[in-house]
Order: C-alpha cells, then structure tokens, then sequence
C-alpha cells in the first residue's frame, strides 16, 4: 500500500456520497426511498436552453478544448447577466472567470490564498466545501455561528481579534444553505467594511439568487459601492436555472483574485465544453419568464413541506428563497441525525440533518424541494403517519 498524501487525513467523504451509499442499499432490499436531501433540481431547462446544447453538440466544430476561460461571449454573457440582473458593470476580461460549476471555485479560492496557520472565517451551519476545501488546502476553519435569533447573519464583532489576524478568507451565502436566510444589502455593505478593515477576501456564494418567492429578489454583494476592491461572488446555473449537471459556473469581482485563481485554475482543467457554453450564453442572455413558471412550483411545494412538517410539530420560517425547507426536529428526538435515521430507516424518507453542516446545525433537518411535487406530498404524508 502507497502512503497517501499528509493533506488525506483531513478529506473526509462527502455527506451526500455516504448517505447515497445507505440509500443504494436500503432500495437493494425493496425499500422506496423518497429523496429529500440533495440540492438537485429535479426539473430540466426551458426547452430553449436544451435545444442550443443540441445543435451546438451536433457542429462538428465544437468538440475541441472550450478554452481555459471560455469564449469572449462566454464571459461577456455573465457580464451582461450581472448588469440586467444587479445594475453591476464588469469587465469580462479581467473580472469574470468561468468555472466547472462554483464547487470547483471554492476549492481553488482555497488553494489560492491560504497557508498553514491562515484563518478562513466560515458560516456555521454551511455549506460543506468551504470547510473541506479549507481543510485540505492546509487552512484552518473558523466557525461564525448563523443563529435564527441574529437573522442567520453572523456577528461580526464575535469574531476574535487574533482570528482577524490571521484571516485571509471570509465565506458568506445568501440567500443561505442550509438556513434558507436572507440577507440585506446594508448588511453586504458592513462586511465590505468590515473587510476592508482586516485585509480579508470577502467570498459571497449566490447561486439561488434566483430562486425567491412572494415577489423577494436576492442582491449581490456586488452592488455595493467599492466591493470589488475585496470582494468575488461565486454564481452557479445550478439552480438558477436547473443547470446543475451541466456544471457551469463564474467567480466575478475582484481581478487579482480572478487573476490568480484563473492562473491555478488553467494548470488543472482545460475548460467548458463548447456547448455548454453555448447554452450558457442562451440561458443567460434568453427569455427569462420560464423562471417565474419554475418558482411556482418550487413555491407549491415549499408550502406542502412546511404545512407538512408544522403539522408533526416542527418550528420553521416560511424561506423566502432557496430550494429548501429548514426546520426544527420535533421534540422527542435528541439528535436531528436521530430523526433523519428514523425517517430514513422506518419510512422511506431521506433529508439531511442539520449536523451535517456544522455544529450550530444540531436540532435542524433541511428538506430539498428538487423532487416531483406528487412525491413531496407522498413523503408529508407518510411523515404524518
């Protein structure tokens, strides 16, 4: 046996590839699992998207590299994306950088700046990779905790000041996973300060600020005056626009930052497919009412989830965006993980629990609406049951 690399001692499975396994093996023995866990839409792009994938795979012509940051109209479409959608002016050339979805990104913003002994200030509960990426670039995480009672926002001030010290990164996601919380402009314009104050890459992840409901319209970190001076924000077609496999994304904003991490980024992969690029530039540049038809239904089945789990005693907020319902365990079980093992085990029902996104998780389950309606209103049922 090879000894492994050092940095392979802190890279752990990923949650969802451990909780597939169990599901693998439950649906082996006959069981109908209902999946409520993973992020993934389960709906297809407009047809129109679809058809310019299509016609672009069938050009012989457009099979070779795509190009380490993609064709000029490639990164010019996301810049005029931003400039529709947030009243923000980029420059395609030095501040925009396309990626193999956002993921990727994450990990080489890591691979980009920190150090050992280097902080990067990390949302708990969160998303998984920006631990893990920092993990394994040798960084150490330092947790802000997101509490209902401080709007899911963490607290600036808590953080201590020989943590600031040693920060280089600072994560933040709104609209959040997996709290679902939102987040105002005028909070985006303190964290701006804030890091500007203590010289540390403020990382805003947006990849659900299409995905608001009852008339809520998610800002960027962006629009605020000067942010590009100490800030890139992370975008995904994922979910907005049910993009997820075909893994498109863009880190915009600061042009050091874009600049470096497009330089470690050209040494592992050697860009998107010519299609999908294609398709990019329709979806973004495209039509975009179909989106409204799609958060209808995501809306439909938001309120099926939360009459659902209110019903068996869970406390919840009605998300004003996201793809998921955040809610309380009800309260005879000790463990969120407690819950999602029964559920899972007993009634065919996978959701995340809380825990897995961090400590400040415990007591919380999340719930994904990327499931056909008809199957969200089976698992409700079979959880009253």
């Amino acid at each position: 046996m090879i000894t492994p690399a050092q940095r392979m001692s802190v890279v752990k499975p990923y949650v969802f590839a451990k909780m597939n396994k169990r599901k693998d093996e439950l649906k082996a023995g006959g069981m109908d699992i209902i999946a409520l866990d993973m992020g993934s839409p389960d709906l297809p792009p407009t047809d129109f998207i679809v058809d310019t994938l299509v016609t672009s795979a069938r050009n012989p012509n457009k099979h070779g590299y795509g190009g380490f940051t993609g064709s000029a109209a490639f990164r010019k479409s996301f810049a005029q994306y931003y400039a529709r959608r947030f009243n923000v002016k980029l420059d395609a050339e030095k501040e925009v950088l396309p990626l193999l979805g956002s993921k990727e990104g994450i990990y080489h913003t890591a691979f980009a700046y920190l150090n050992p002994g280097d902080y990067a200030l990390v949302p708990d509960p969160g998303y998984p990779t920006y631990t893990a990426g920092t993990e394994i670039a040798g960084g150490t995480p330092y947790f802000m905790p997101l509490l209902k009672e401080n709007n899911w926002l963490p607290d600036l001030n808590a953080i201590p000041a020989n943590v600031l010290a040693k920060s280089k990164l600072m994560w933040l996601n709104y609209p959040n996973n997996p709290t679902t919380g939102t987040a105002p402009l005028s909070y985006f314009e303190q964290v701006v300060t804030f890091c500007k104050q203590h010289n540390i890459l403020l990382c805003h992840d947006n990849p659900y600020c299409e995905n608001g409901y009852d008339g809520y319209i998610a800002p960027s970190v962006l629009q605020v005056q000067g942010s590009k001076d100490i800030a890139v924000e992370f975008f995904s077609l994922s979910k907005s626009h049910n993009m997820a496999g075909m893994r498109v994304g863009v880190i915009l904003g600061n042009s050091e930052a874009v600049r470096l991490i497009g330089m470690l980024k050209s040494n592992v992969d050697s860009g998107p497919f010519i299609g999908i690029q294609d398709a990019t530039i329709t979806a973004l540049t495209g039509d975009q009412e179909w989106l409204y038809d799609r958060q209808e239904t995501y809306k439909e089945r938001r309120d099926l989830v939360v009459t659902g789990l209110r019903a068996v005693g869970c406390e919840l907020d009605v998300p004003q965006a996201t793809i998921y319902v955040w809610a309380r365990i009800p309260s005879q079980y000790n463990t969120s993980a407690e819950w999602a093992e029964y559920l899972l085990e007993k009634k065919g029902i996978s959701l995340t629990p809380g825990s897995a996104f961090g400590a400040h998780g415990e007591g919380y389950v999340r719930i994904s609406l990327g499931t056909s309606t008809k199957r969200i209103k089976e698992a409700m049922d079979r959880i009253a049951s």
